[in-house]
């Protein structure tokens, strides 16, 4: 040997990525336990578990939204609870491989996040718009910031492939 060896130079991992990341796989859990609870609630008197709930947690029975939701809970069939248990485990979906592909760096994860955050944009506007308030605020808020942090990220990836 000549007396120098090859180190393998490290990787810098972009620690916004990392995050996003996290959220994204932190989100997809959070649909999959929706999903999951949606489908506990086949078959089941919707009344008699609403009820149930709102003893657990000593709200007022006579309250508004609890009213509301009473209102509203005869809406709801098991097609219908099927329906949303397969949204959320589809959107858990999405999120899981947003978050596992931005976790290790993937460039399409970047441009499929970007793409998935704008297409729901819309309609984080709208409930905005129909019911403000501080966490569709934030939500919408976080959304936009991480699609910057993106967009960031792709166009400076791109300035250095143009430069080799």
């Amino acid at each position: 040997m000549n007396g120098t060896q090859s180190h393998p130079v490290a990787k810098h991992h972009d620690s916004g990525l990392l995050a996003i990341g996290i959220l994204k796989v932190l989100e997809a859990a959070l649909s999959v336990a929706v999903g999951l609870g949606v489908l506990h609630l086949l078959n089941k008197d919707l009344n008699d578990e609403l009820t149930n709930l709102v003893r657990y947690l000593h709200l007022n029975e006579d309250g508004r939204l609890v009213s509301l939701a009473f209102d509203k809970i005869d809406l709801i069939d098991n097609h219908r609870l099927k329906q949303i248990g397969a949204s959320a485990f589809a959107y858990g979906a999405l999120k899981l491989v947003e978050g596992v592909g931005l976790v290790r760096e993937k460039v399409w994860a970047e441009y499929l996040t970007v793409i998935a955050s704008l297409v729901f944009l819309p309609w984080e506007i709208y409930e905005l718009a129909r019911h403000p308030n501080i966490w569709r605020l934030g939500i919408l808020i976080a959304n936009l910031l991480i699609v910057a942090y993106l967009l960031w990220t792709l166009s400076r990836m791109r300035r250095r492939k143009q430069q080799d």
